[in-house]
């Protein structure tokens, strides 16, 4: 038990740093991959979190990092689209979509959200070592074990489903992969699983892409030059994650 509480420690720690830095190159405006990383950091924490639900602090610190999500979400998809646009050759429409976005990463660096998310964040591993004196992690391992499976369950009935939701699928894929990089002793996941939800993710996420921006484009006039190429691309998308998931299946 106490090997498995150093390690949940230890992520913890190396969490907490990958923030840390990522809320610096926000702030410095270094690179732009710093949102991108932030949101894969906070998602890989929450993976962390999931089995641990029942235990002091993490429901505190799960809402926290959702607030995290939620504020950054919409930056992120118009980063996204910003980046597509001018890699087809709109630099227009895309100079429009970076035009929102100035002054974002700074004030994410400096939000309320991602403050409070690193303080509970920092007092977290003393909660956990408080709940080991007192007696409260009898059984983790086997709960941790539990709800792993239960994911990798979850998805595999829905990938026999013929009428899966995609959108559903995709973040079941995240978890049942992020829950296995937390967990890798206890996940049970084989290593060409692994390769199979990577692929399976990145198919879905270029699908979901497309989907979105067709969304966005019934609501933004100067998108509609894009529609027929991302209707082609949400097509061949569709295909390309149901050969992914037919693999994962």
């Amino acid at each position: 038990m106490s090997d498995l509480v150093d390690r949940i420690v230890a992520n913890c720690l190396r969490l907490e740093v990958g923030l840390l830095a990522c809320q610096a190159r926000l702030q410095a405006q270094t690179d732009p991959e710093a949102l991108h990383d932030l949101r894969t950091t906070v998602r890989r924490l929450r993976s962390l979190l999931r089995p641990l639900r029942g235990l002091p602090g993490v429901v505190q610190l799960e809402m926290s990092a959702s607030q995290v999500g939620v504020l950054t979400t919409p930056l992120r998809d118009l980063e996204v689209l910003a980046a597509h646009l001018e890699q087809q050759g709109h630099s227009t429409l895309a100079k429009r979509r970076l035009k929102q976005l100035a002054g974002s990463y700074q004030r994410v660096a400096a939000s309320a959200e991602l403050l409070q998310l690193l303080m509970i964040l920092e007092a977290f591993p003393r909660f956990l070592r408080a709940s080991q004196r007192e007696g409260l992690l009898r059984g983790l391992r086997q709960n941790i074990e539990t709800v792993l499976a239960k994911q990798r369950k979850n998805l595999s009935k829905a990938l026999n489903d013929p009428a899966h939701d995609r959108h559903q699928v995709r973040l079941m894929i995240k978890r049942v992969r992020y829950g296995a990089e937390a967990y890798p002793a206890l996940s049970s996941v084989p290593t060409t699983m692994v390769k199979h939800l990577k692929d399976a993710q990145k198919a879905l996420g270029q699908w979901h892409d497309a989907w979105q921006w067709l969304a966005q484009a019934e609501q933004q006039p100067d998108l509609q030059p894009c529609v027929e190429q991302w209707r082609a691309i949400l097509a061949r998308g569709e295909k390309r994650a149901d050969r992914a998931l037919m693999k994962l299946s």
